[in-house]
C-alpha cells in the first residue's frame, strides 16, 4: 500500500467532515519553521485542537487561516531611509 500524502488523506477525511490533526513537528515541517517558532506562534494565539491525549494537534485549515488573519503589511521605511 502506497503512503498517502497529506492532501491525500486530509481529502479522504473532508469528504467524511474530518480533518487531520497535525503535531508540532508536521507543522513545522510543513512551513520551514523552528520548534521555537510555532511556539511563539501559539503564544500569539495560533489555534489548537482539542484533544482526548497529551500533546498539541494543529488542523491545518485552522492554521492558515490563522496567518492570513494576522499577516501584517511590509514595513515601512523610516524617514532616514528614504531616498531624497
Amino acid at each position: 500500500m502506497a503512503t498517502k500524502t497529506l492532501a491525500e488523506r486530509a481529502d479522504t477525511l473532508r469528504a467524511v467532515g474530518l480533518a487531520p490533526l497535525l503535531t508540532t513537528e508536521h507543522v513545522m515541517a510543513y512551513y520551514g519553521v523552528s520548534n521555537w517558532t510555532v511556539n511563539e506562534w501559539v503564544k500569539a494565539g495560533c489555534p489548537l485542537e482539542d484533544t482526548a491525549f497529551r500533546g498539541r494537534r494543529f488542523d491545518l485549515d485552522k492554521v492558515r487561516a490563522w496567518h492570513a488573519a494576522e499577516a501584517t503589511p511590509a514595513p515601512q521605511l523610516i524617514p532616514s531611509q528614504r531616498s531624497a
